[in-house]
């Protein structure tokens, strides 16, 4: 089991918010931090767009990606939204354990 880095865009702090709260109740991440306000340039349908998000990067397990991914679909407003695992190469020994015991199911 791996630690990894979800990286989550959400058009609003509510929507934020609220996936945030749900991936630590479910213990689906030990902690999810919000980067508020990035600005997002991509191609949808063909043309570009820019817009104002937030950024949530959640503490997880590669074990616990899919249910992260079920759970996000199940909040997220956006039809494809950006989640992207990211490997964490080092960390901490207190803090991988704490990110272990955290995101254990019970």
């Amino acid at each position: 089991m791996s630690l990894i880095e979800i990286r989550i865009t959400a058009p609003d702090t509510e929507v934020a918010d609220r996936i945030a709260s749900a991936l630590v109740a479910q213990r689906l991440a030990a902690c999810v931090q919000q980067l508020p306000r990035i600005t997002s340039t991509y191609t949808w349908e063909g043309a570009t767009e820019r817009a104002e998000e937030i950024l949530l990067l959640a503490k997880t397990t590669t074990d616990r990606f899919d249910d992260v991914c079920v759970a996000i679909l199940d909040l997220h407003p956006y039809q494809t939204p950006e989640i992207l695992a990211v490997p964490v190469e080092k960390a901490l020994t207190a803090y991988r354990d704490w990110v272990l015991d955290s995101v254990r199911p019970d």
